[in-house]
């Protein structure tokens, strides 16, 4: 009995690719996305921020950051008064809110030892924006 000479055969990967090609098109269709924005923890105003702010106009620290040093609420001083004067207002109120707004030349090692003085004298209420 003599054997009949196997042929070499082929799979055709075809039809198994369109199906991949379908799935892959079916999950990224109906995939759910995630909304950053409810995960971004943001404070927001009260809605009646109108009456709360003129109370906090008060109570405001304004720190200026810049290549020449620090200005506490527009007067220049070093490191030592700054530290200083951040101690006395801590003891006024530590809830008061501290805006430190830096330029876009100012040194890094200026908003550290702002931010560090804040957290020294537990002001914790600390707001920071570039200009």
């Amino acid at each position: 009995m003599a054997r009949k000479p196997q042929e070499n055969p082929k799979a055709d990967l075809t039809p198994m690719i369109d199906v991949v090609f379908q799935l892959m098109i079916f999950f990224v269709v109906t995939i759910k996305q995630e909304d950053i924005f409810s995960k971004l923890n943001a404070n927001r105003p009260a809605p009646n921020a109108s009456s709360s702010q003129s109370e906090s106009n008060d109570s405001q620290v304004r720190i200026d950051v810049g290549p020449g040093g620090l200005l506490l609420n527009g007067r220049s001083m070093s490191l030592r008064e700054f530290d200083r004067n951040m101690k006395e207002l801590s003891k006024t109120s530590k809830k008061a809110t501290v805006l430190v707004r830096c330029t876009m030349n100012s040194p890094h090692r200026f908003l550290v030892n702002a931010l560090d003085t804040c957290y020294k004298y537990e002001m914790y209420n600390v707001s920071i924006f570039s200009m």
